[in-house]
């Protein structure tokens, strides 16, 4: 008797409706328009990327994650680096910079798990060394933009390794 849980392949899953960036006129084009200045603000495209795969993470966007490694790697980051950027505290893989972005991706992603202050001072203060103006403009830029597309892809269920569009 064969076990058809091993030898059968999962059903494609399909997204409830195309995105809603994807539906609404002109809001593509607005929305890559923020990308393109976002990489022009200064902060390395690898910082940027760590933040986005990190906000992904929290939020369980599966379609953000593989797009967010995929991202990176075409940026040049490692494997033994992404898959450390779930548990960046413990591994020893990232720099005092990337660390001060990861914690600052943390409590914006997480604004609603604190009383006080969303950002704490120590976090906003961490990340303020380490970054210009224009920099930090540019990742939490990132931050928020990443956790518009986590909660779009989350409500209409947008599968990993799809293409948008």
């Amino acid at each position: 008797m064969t076990d058809t849980a091993t030898t059968t392949a999962p059903a494609a899953r399909t997204a409830r409706m195309k995105n809603p960036a994807m539906v609404l006129p002109g809001a593509t084009e607005g929305i890559q328009q923020i990308y393109r200045a976002m990489y022009q603000g200064g902060a390395s495209p690898k910082i940027l990327e760590l933040v986005h795969l990190r906000a992904s993470q929290i939020n369980g966007c599966s379609a953000c994650v593989f797009a967010g490694v995929q991202g990176a790697k075409k940026h040049g980051e490692t494997d033994e680096r992404l898959h450390a950027v779930v548990a960046w505290r413990e591994a020893p893989f990232f720099t005092d910079e990337e660390r001060a972005a990861l914690e600052l991706t943390e409590a914006v992603t997480r604004i609603a798990d604190r009383s006080g202050k969303a950002v704490p001072d120590v976090v906003w203060d961490a990340a303020a060394d380490h970054f210009t103006e224009g920099q930090l403009a540019a990742i939490i830029m990132m931050i928020g933009l990443t956790n518009l597309f986590n909660r779009l892809n989350a409500t209409i269920e947008e599968p990993a390794g799809q293409t948008w569009g």
